[in-house]
């Protein structure tokens, strides 16, 4: 838990800022309006329609960064912004003493995601960094059931992780790419099940659904091995297509058992009849599929701040996670396995 001086007292309401009113903001801000602990009070984004849309929707005001900073009723930021935008306004928020939540990736850059886990180790803030999938009801579960033992000592992890269908060429200029933008999150799931760090990475991939992507210069297919130092095994399965739906599954297999995490499906409904059995596909969109794991992120936010002791991905995770998406990038252009240890 970090410093107390920063924390606000149990009675007290903490009061919120957003720098970014996209998708993403958007769905972050509301999840703020609706925690009875919190409140958003101010916003900005440089896109004004954006901006207008959401103070007015959510009743908060428009501030500009600086007056945002410079306020000390404001106890946290939440960083919902343009990628390039994260590293600084994270440095911004340690130089005043403001509790941080922030999207993935902290940067593109490793050295750069370097320095600034160094300031916020430095400080004495609240720092997260949105790996929402830590809060799905049943992945959370499943992790809670491994740390119970119920499947031993575990031995390997199988994280299967499909969009419906791919990004914008355009985003995926801006993105970072598969294994930084999209590969990340189940990076983070695969080192959150294992309990222990990765050592050797390996990864294939190809450009199967989009030729738009491959001409890009990324891809839009891939299978990653990870190695821990013991010899744990997990394998991630991705592709930027899946025509049935979100497919986001988990396999732990352990000494003892193994434990399943299947898709959320769109409704519970089975059908049984003489043409034969039928049920709904997974549910379409990634913000309703992970509609209760982004609430549960931010609750746990604003819980730490609160002084709740709550274990929360922070931006050591970030670094982390970046380092494994760099080992598969390079084990794609060598074609061999990468060890960790290159990696800085």
């Amino acid at each position: 838990m970090q410093a107390t001086q920063l924390l606000i007292k149990e009675n007290t309401m903490v009061k919120l800022a957003l720098f970014g009113a996209g998708r993403i903001g958007k769905i972050h801000g509301r999840n703020v309006m609706l925690h009875p602990d919190a409140k958003l009070v101010a916003l900005y984004d440089p896109y004004q329609p954006n901006a207008d849309e959401l103070s007015q929707a959510l009743g908060c005001v428009q501030m500009t960064p600086q007056e945002i900073f410079a306020d000390p009723s404001i106890d946290g930021i939440l960083v919902c912004s343009a990628t390039d935008t994260h590293a600084d306004l994270i440095e911004q928020a340690v130089a005043c003493g403001k509790h941080v939540f922030c999207e993935k990736p902290i940067d593109l850059s490793l050295p750069r995601v370097q320095q600034v886990v160094d300031k916020v180790k430095a400080s004495k803030i609240i720092s997260m960094l949105a790996f929402n999938r830590r809060f799905d009801p049943n992945f959370a579960l499943l992790q809670q059931r491994i740390a119970a033992g119920e499947v031993g000592e575990v031995e390997m992890v199988s994280v299967i992780s499909k969009d419906p269908s791919p990004p914008p060429v355009d985003y995926i200029k801006v993105s970072g790419g598969l294994f930084r933008d999209m590969t990340i999150h189940d990076f983070d799931m695969a080192r959150f099940l294992l309990g222990e760090e990765v050592v050797e990475v390996s990864a294939q991939a190809s450009c199967l659904v989009n030729s738009a992507i491959g001409e890009a210069g990324d891809v839009d297919t891939a299978l990653v091995m990870l190695r821990t130092k013991s010899g744990k095994l997990a394998q991630i399965s991705n592709s930027r297509r899946a025509s049935f739906g979100y497919d986001q599954r988990i396999e732990v297999h352990g000494s003892l058992g193994m434990l399943t995490a299947t898709n959320v499906n769109e409704h519970t409904l089975t059908s049984y009849t003489q043409d034969g059995v039928n049920s709904a596909k997974p549910l379409h969109f990634f913000l309703e599929r992970y509609e209760h794991a982004y609430q549960s992120e931010m609750g746990g936010f604003i819980s730490a701040i609160k002084g709740v002791d709550v274990v929360l991905p922070n931006m050591e995770d970030g670094l982390q996670s970046l380092r494994l998406a760099e080992a598969a990038l390079l084990s794609v252009a060598q074609k061999r396995t990468v060890l960790l240890s290159e990696i800085d």
